[in-house]
């Protein structure tokens, strides 16, 4: 019976190490995908800090979605007449919804 757990416990250990390498690999994710150009992490630039984007879509559970798809399509008159540009060249749907994720989790 013992034994019988430890494939389980496996499993699970090996996943949680693989999505706090995908959540710790963001901040190298979004220099790589240069969103640093316009974003940082705590003031605005010529786009909102990622803290001040955390913070306004806090609690609202389709965030994650709405941010992924802004990365990708662009958009503007959010955050003032700054536009974002489309990044759907560079970013793949994967990678925005890291991106989305990890500045969601930001405090």
């Amino acid at each position: 019976p013992e034994m019988s757990y430890r494939p389980a416990v496996c499993a699970l250990f090996i996943g949680l190490m693989g999505f706090a390498g995908t959540a710790a690999a963001s901040p190298e994710l979004a220099q790589k995908k240069t969103c640093m150009a316009c974003h940082t992490v705590d003031k605005k630039v010529l786009g909102p800090g990622f803290k001040e984007v955390a913070a306004k879509y806090a609690g609202d559970k389709t965030a994650a979605d709405k941010l992924a798809t802004k990365i990708l399509k662009g958009g503007s008159g959010v955050w003032g007449n700054a536009a974002m540009p489309p990044m759907a060249a560079t970013v793949t749907e994967a990678e925005a919804k890291q991106l989305s994720t990890w500045i969601l989790g930001l405090k």
